[in-house]
């Protein structure tokens, strides 16, 4: 971070700074980064680079950092001056080796973000920080939110879904995550492409039926291969959803809240189809037409809400359908760490009301003998198993059709892929 080849530290705690207040305040991080101010325009390669990482690896560490924090002030500092501090100490924790050109370039970033006075300020809590670190980690890590780096009602509900496998659960959510490809069978086939990555010096070993994992993320630019189709970026576990609906050539599938279009991409590269990519955002559909066209595949794209049928629906039933509902994203905090800060527990009635709302839509335009896939990136009984029993619940001729390997519940997170939940279900012929 510090090396004539990066970028200046003060410059990235400037904007990853920006970036973390704005998530704070309860922005998301994709779009806090987006807009980071001088950040996309930047003449320095690195700088975007050093602040997505700033911000990604503050936000894991929050639960921890907001409670080294609180005592070291004597006054409430400003949204931004707190985000400075809460990035620095991340920073402190991470680079123990560079320690004093940390907190010289923290108070240049504090005297830009804030003035003169700032910088006595950031000045002052930091030396603080590393004179009395030693004490005010272990009392934060005697806390479950310190040590577990997650709100507490978050950690209650995981220990009682996973009570022999709460603490891996957890664990994993604080690691950074996989990359993960997809090889585009229909370009080319798995072992080629290994062979073409290990030719190009990156290591990787294959996963699933078309995955292939990275030893090191790479940027996508440079994935050999990625603009001309070969492969696109999707985790393990969220591979599992087409291979699951098993299609075959001719069939009508559809996709139901397909933006950005990974599934409904890796079904069209299985089988020839008439599929239909539905969504309510037609910001996101953008993103599948992108994907669409660099994989060179052809679907139909479809703006409409998958609860109202009437609105976009031609009358011909599906002998497929994906339900990737809406959901808590519980499963894939580590890739979006400020979910876990932004969500309230009362989210997952809300979230629990779409998501029976598109399964008792969904069901009605799905032929007879027809295949439903229900999808939640989730790790919480109440989006998944809950949400599924509820369902058959109410429709008789709804039945559950055993997935091999996933008949004890959801996929946690692990080092190979995110969390997921899957449940197929079969309407009566």
């Amino acid at each position: 971070m510090v090396s004539s080849a990066s970028p200046p530290l003060a410059d990235a705690l400037v904007a990853a700074s920006r970036v973390i207040a704005r998530v704070l305040d309860g922005g998301s991080l994709s779009t806090a980064l987006a807009a980071s101010d001088g950040v996309s325009n930047s003449g320095h390669p690195a700088l975007r680079a050093a602040v997505q990482d700033l911000s990604y690896t503050a936000l894991r560490e929050y639960g921890f950092v907001e409670r080294i924090v609180a005592p070291l002030v004597t006054r409430t500092p400003t949204p931004i001056l707190r985000a400075l501090l809460y990035a620095a100490i991340t920073e402190l924790r991470e680079r123990p080796g560079t320690v004093h050109a940390i907190v010289d370039q923290s108070v240049v970033a504090a005297g830009r973000l804030a003035g003169m006075q700032a910088k006595g300020f950031v000045n002052a809590v930091l030396r603080r920080y590393l004179r009395e670190a030693d004490r005010l980690v272990a009392e934060v890590e005697a806390t479950e939110e310190g040590r577990w780096r997650h709100p507490q009602w978050w950690i209650d509900r995981v220990r009682r879904a996973y009570p022999d496998a709460w603490r891996e659960v957890l664990a994993a959510d604080n690691q950074h995550p996989p990359m993960t490809l997809r090889v585009n069978v229909r370009r080319t086939d798995r072992a080629g492409y290994l062979s073409r990555l290990q030719a190009g010096g990156i290591d990787a070993r294959a996963v699933g039926e078309q995955g292939v994992r990275l030893a090191k993320p790479v940027r996508v630019d440079i994935v050999p291969g990625f603009r001309d189709g070969l492969v696109s970026v999707q985790d393990a576990g969220a591979q599992l959803a087409a291979p699951l609906l098993d299609v075959k050539d001719g069939m009508r599938v559809l996709d139901a809240c397909a933006a950005p279009g990974g599934k409904a991409a890796h079904l069209l590269e299985l089988a020839s189809l008439d599929l239909t990519a539905l969504d309510t955002d037609p910001v996101r559909l953008g993103r599948v037409h992108e994907n669409f066209e660099r994989l060179g595949l052809v679907g139909r794209i479809l703006v409409g809400d998958a609860r109202d049928p009437a609105r976009w629906w031609d009358g011909r039933p599906y002998q497929r359908a994906l339900a990737d509902v809406p959901c808590s994203a519980s499963g894939v905090v580590r890739r979006h760490p400020d979910i876990r800060w932004l969500r309230r527990e009362d989210d997952l009635a809300r979230f629990g009301q779409t998501q029976a709302q598109l399964l008792d839509a969904l069901w009605q335009v799905l032929a007879p003998g027809g295949k439903l896939l229900y999808a939640t990136c989730s790790v919480f009984a109440e989006e998944n198993a809950a949400q599924v029993d509820g369902f058959l619940a109410r429709r008789p001729d709804a039945s559950r059709v055993p997935i091999e390997g996933l008949a004890a519940g959801p996929l946690v997170p692990d080092e190979d892929h995110d969390g997921f939940f899957y449940a197929l279900l079969k309407k009566s012929d």
